[in-house]
């Protein structure tokens, strides 16, 4: 009797990629479905019925791994997760929320056959949960951009990209010696992808343009005016500033509004939470919801089957002009 492991050594393949060429879970070479194909043709191999019922076996449920670590905006956070609802329900799919932040709560998931698909949020530039989604037997996409993971779907909006137009915006308004508050400090020294790449396009843009670039954690909440505060009194020249601090941006603004200094500011945050704040110069909107959108369909395009770009970013634009 022919197996799956006769047809795997015929195409030269392991048995899971024959799985997932019958199957359609993963998204395979059209070549190396090609050569799967021919083995089957070759050696007659016809899977069991029952077999084949319970590898195509679907929960219809999404795992959604959204740690709510320390220094998180988890007013972004359930902005992208409601897109991933909305897109996922449209899509007659569930969602399994998994709070663990590590790769455990994920290979549980996975092996015990509760889902189709994961969904990590959360993402470091070196995250360490890479290789155990390489190695599940269901496909997974990150929401963010980390090292080594080739392998696998990457879904965000493009930081670095936002990093270097607002540097471009506020040079252009004239500005020699700009700033970024971003990310509370446990952020930044967890290497959160996001915020490394934020920071990575901003200071590049400021070498190119011949800027002045500093970058600075920020707390959320009114202690944000205080890092402020001490970054103006050391870099006098400092006239534009890039907020990417959601918990921060109207204490800050609000505080510059107030004072001496005369600031350009420019946020970077969901384009709602700017139309709140007066006084910028400019905003990016980060579109939270469409974030979280895009990744439900990157998962549904790998379940049906189809070939799709490794790397989905979101492109940055300028979303209004301050007062």
């Amino acid at each position: 009797m022919v197996t799956i492991a006769d047809v795997a050594r015929a195409a030269g393949v392991s048995i899971s990629t024959v799985s997932y060429v019958m199957s359609g879970k993963r998204t395979i070479s059209q070549e190396t479905r090609d050569r799967v194909a021919q083995a089957i043709a070759d050696l007659e191999y016809s899977p069991h019925a029952s077999a084949r019922s319970l590898a195509s076996r679907s929960t219809n449920v999404i795992g959604l791994q959204a740690p709510l670590r320390a220094g998180v905006d988890v007013h972004v956070v359930m902005q992208i997760v409601a897109g991933i609802v909305t897109e996922a329900r449209s899509l007659q799919y569930d969602i399994l929320l998994l709070t663990s932040d590590d790769a455990a709560g994920l290979s549980h998931a996975a092996r015990a056959s509760m889902v189709d698909a994961l969904l990590v949020m959360d993402v470091e530039s070196d995250d360490p949960r890479i290789k155990t989604l390489e190695g599940l037997d269901v496909p997974s996409v990150l929401i963010g951009l980390p090292a080594g993971a080739d392998g696998l779907v990457c879904v965000d909006f493009d930081f670095e990209a936002a990093g270097r137009l607002a540097a471009q915006r506020l040079a252009a308004l004239g500005h020699r010696r700009i700033a970024l508050f971003g990310a509370p400090a446990e952020v930044l020294e967890r290497h959160t992808s996001y915020a490394d790449r934020l920071v990575r396009g901003f200071l590049s843009a400021c070498d190119e343009l011949g800027v002045v670039g500093s970058v600075h954690a920020c707390p959320t909440g009114a202690e944000s005016t205080q890092v402020v505060d001490a970054v103006l009194a050391a870099e006098p020249g400092l006239s534009g500033i890039l907020i990417h601090n959601e918990g921060a941006l109207a204490h800050i603004a609000a505080h510059v509004a107030t004072s001496s200094h005369e600031l350009d500011l420019v946020a970077l945050c969901p384009a709602e939470m700017a139309q709140t704040v007066t006084g910028l110069a400019d905003s990016i909107a980060i579109p939270a919801e469409g974030i979280g959108a895009a990744a439900a369909d990157a998962l549904r395009a790998i379940l049906a089957g189809e070939q799709r770009e490794k790397v989905v970013l979101l492109p940055p634009v300028l979303a209004s002009a301050g007062a």
